[in-house]
């Protein structure tokens, strides 16, 4: 079966399904067409929300049913992100340098305060497969900066699916 990538404006070319929900299991098990490294797949999947804003929408179920987030974190969201609404609301994906390109996202998910719940997935603390990765990359930039440089490499070098190797979709969620 061909990989289905959505090729909409606002889901900027991803992998069908709604990554901010994804586990640990799903982020790392996921097809990347130009490696099976974990390091690429962790860095490929979340390593560029140090920088940018979510909508309330994408966070909302987190931070009203997660257990594996901050109260106070989670306290401080829910005032900009009520449980009905549109959920337009924006919050930082790296609350302790939201315009900067660093490792503060990394520190972050140590001290449970990962924005989505596919963030906070990648450091559950208890020994996980990402665990030592995060904690290598909250301690150095310039291993995060390195290993993510690298991975954005080679996910430029994907060659584009064509013909019966692929289809890109208008909607995901729908054959062209």
């Amino acid at each position: 079966m061909p990989t289905m990538w959505d090729a909409s404006p606002s889901s900027h070319n991803t992998p069908c399904g709604p990554a901010r929900q994804r586990s640990l299991g799903k982020l790392t098990s996921f097809p990347l067409p130009f490696s099976t490294s974990l390091v690429d797949a962790v860095e490929a999947a979340n390593g560029a929300h140090t920088i940018g804003r979510a909508q309330c929408a994408n966070f909302r179920d987190r931070i009203y049913n997660d257990t594996d987030i901050d109260a106070s974190f989670a306290a401080s969201l829910r005032a900009g992100c009520p449980q009905s609404g549109d959920g337009s609301g924006l919050a930082p994906l790296d609350e302790s340098s939201p315009d900067a390109f660093d490792n503060g996202y990394f520190g972050g998910l140590l001290s449970q305060r990962g924005l989505l719940h596919s963030d906070q997935a990648l450091f559950a603390g208890g020994g996980g497969s990402t665990d030592g990765l995060v904690r290598s990359y909250a301690s150095s930039n310039d291993q995060f900066a390195s290993d993510f440089s690298t991975a954005m490499v080679k996910m430029g070098n994907i060659s584009p699916l064509t013909g019966s190797a692929g289809e890109i979709r208008v909607n995901c969620r729908a054959v062209n």
